[in-house]
């Protein structure tokens, strides 16, 4: 089953997506259905008004959850490319809901840097409240998979040693268009996306291409993780990670510009595509 938001007029509604037409759910976004206790049931027998899918304007895919955690250093590839030594425990930061785009909303380049690097990742989103889970009670908290790239400022990330300020500028991360509510996605159980590939494209050049089994830590044992530190919600997200490829590590370095066009895509779940607009104060 895939679920969106998307705009209609100056409104939003959640959808199902089927194969011929759009369902609305009886809710603003996507977040306000994944709090219904039968959230899954609903949404399968939901028989709402339609919408062409071809005329589909993707909102965010969460338009205001209440957590976002992203992972750094957690794709293999990326550490090493980075000169680091694999960590022991999870690398976490947050990110602030106006950071988040829809999957074909242009991303903003703000006027503030000039160093704007991409970052495809996995994402999960949080499909039951849960705390201090298991790995098993983590695998089934989670409501699905979206596609995500995490647009750093890398010439603010780097000012200190704490990440957030080059994170999460406004209007410069693209998540959806969907989620997926199967098991892709979910590499701790040997489900089926355990080799599916996650790759970003600038100007239809790939520059980053990984397998998410490569992840060091996969998505139950990350929601397991942050259960411990605060309950986690419905509609929450965690960005998993990037893998190697990305701008900053270049020699030379290369990051986004004015018309970049930038393409994250992973096999079986969905795919982002975003013009890179620069900001005009």
């Amino acid at each position: 089953m895939r679920l969106a938001t998307i705009r209609v007029g100056d409104t939003t509604r959640a959808v199902r997506l089927d194969d011929d037409a759009a369902i609305e759910l009886g809710a603003a976004d996507l977040v306000e259905v994944l709090r219904r206790p039968d959230w899954r049931t609903s949404a399968r027998e939901a028989d709402g008004p339609s919408h062409p899918l071809d005329t589909l304007d993707y909102a965010p895919l969460v338009l205001a959850p209440e957590k976002i955690f992203c992972v750094g250093l957690n794709y293999r590839s990326h550490i090493l490319e980075m000169g680091r030594t694999l960590p022991e425990h999870p690398t976490l930061f947050a990110k602030f809901s106006r950071a988040l785009i829809g999957a074909y909303d242009d991303i903003v380049l703000p006027a503030a840097s000039q160093e704007m690097d991409w970052e495809a990742e996995l994402a999960v989103v949080i499909g039951a409240p849960v705390r201090n889970a298991s790995p098993d009670e983590a695998r089934a908290a989670i409501g699905g998979y979206t596609v995500l790239n995490d647009v750093t400022a890398r010439d603010w990330q780097y000012r200190t040693l704490q990440w957030l300020q080059g994170k999460t500028f406004e209007a410069t991360t693209p998540i959806g268009p969907w989620l997926v509510t199967d098991d892709a996605g979910d590499t701790d159980g040997g489900a089926s996306a355990g080799g599916a590939e996650l790759s970003c494209e600038l100007d239809g050049e790939t520059v980053q291409r990984a397998d998410i089994g490569d992840l060091v830590f996969g998505p139950a044992e990350l929601v397991s993780y942050i259960s411990q530190i605060v309950t986690l919600m419905p509609g929450d997200v965690i960005a998993t990670g990037t893998p190697g490829g990305v701008g900053h590590a270049r020699e030379p370095a290369r990051y986004l510009a004015d018309g970049s066009v930038l393409t994250t895509r992973i096999a079986g779940i969905g795919e982002c595509r975003n013009i890179c607009r620069q900001e005009v104060r």
